[in-house]
C-alpha cells in the first residue's frame, strides 16, 4: 500500500497510534450501524452481538470480556507488540461502540444498507488494524496466525468460522435478519481477502 515503506523502515509510535485509533473508529462505526439494524456478524463481535441481543447486556462489555482468552495466543504466536495492540484495539472499539449509542442515534436503517456499510467500514477498519499489527481479537488473531504460518488467507479463515456462527444464529434470530447479516459478513471478509497481503507492505 505504501510504496515508500521499504524493508527496514517502520512506523513511528505516533503513526501506529493514529492508525490504530482511526481504524478502531471506523470498525466501531460499522458495528454501530449493524447493531442499529439488529444484525450480527462473524467472529467474537458476532458472538458478542448475539449474547447482547439475548441477554440485554452491553455489547462493548461482552465484546471486551469474550476476547480475553485469545490474547494468550496472540502473545505466543506473534509477540508482545501484536498482543498489546490487539488489546488496545478491542478496548477502543468496545468503548466507542457504546459511546456512539447516545452520540449517533439511528432510529431506522434498511438491513441491506446496514450490511453493506458495515462490511465496507469495518472491513477497511480491520485492514488498518492489520497494517499496524493490531486486530479485533478472537478469530482475527487465529486467522492472522494461520496466514503467517501456512499462507492461508485470513479472510477465508474468518469466512469458515462465520458460516458456523450463522448456522447457530438461525436457531436464535429471524431468517431475514440472518441473511442480511450474512451479506455484511461476506462483504467484510471479501474486503480482507482481496486487500490484505503482507507482501504488499511492511508492518511492525
Amino acid at each position: 500500500m505504501d510504496a515508500d515503506l521499504k524493508p527496514g523502515k517502520h512506523y513511528t509510535r505516533f503513526e501506529d497510534a493514529q492508525g490504530i485509533l482511526i481504524a478502531s473508529v471506523q470498525s466501531a462505526l460499522g458495528l454501530h450501524l449493524l447493531r442499529a439494524a439488529g444484525l450480527i456478524t462473524g467472529g467474537t463481535a458476532g458472538m458478542s452481538l448475539i449474547i447482547s441481543y439475548v441477554t440485554g447486556w452491553s455489547f462493548g462489555l461482552v465484546f471486551f470480556v469474550i476476547n480475553l482468552p485469545f490474547y494468550g495466543f496472540a502473545w505466543r504466536a506473534r509477540g508482545m507488540v501484536f498482543c498489546i495492540k490487539s488489546l488496545l484495539s478491542v478496548t477502543l472499539v468496545s468503548l466507542m461502540a457504546e459511546a456512539l449509542k447516545p452520540l449517533m442515534h439511528v432510529d431506522q436503517i434498511q438491513p441491506a444498507a446496514a450490511a453493506v456499510l458495515f462490511g465496507v467500514s469495518t472491513g477497511v477498519g480491520l485492514l488498518g488494524l492489520f497494517r499496524h499489527s493490531g486486530s479485533l481479537g478472537g478469530v482475527s488473531i487465529i486467522a492472522l496466525i494461520l496466514q503467517d504460518k501456512f499462507g492461508f488467507r485470513a479472510g477465508w479463515t474468518q469466512t469458515i468460522h462465520d458460516l458456523v456462527l450463522f448456522a447457530v444464529a438461525l436457531w436464535l434470530m429471524p431468517f431475514d435478519k440472518v441473511i442480511w447479516s450474512l451479506l455484511g459478513a461476506v462483504i467484510l471478509n471479501l474486503v480482507i481477502a482481496f486487500n490484505h497481503r503482507r507482501d504488499w507492505y511492511i508492518v511492525t
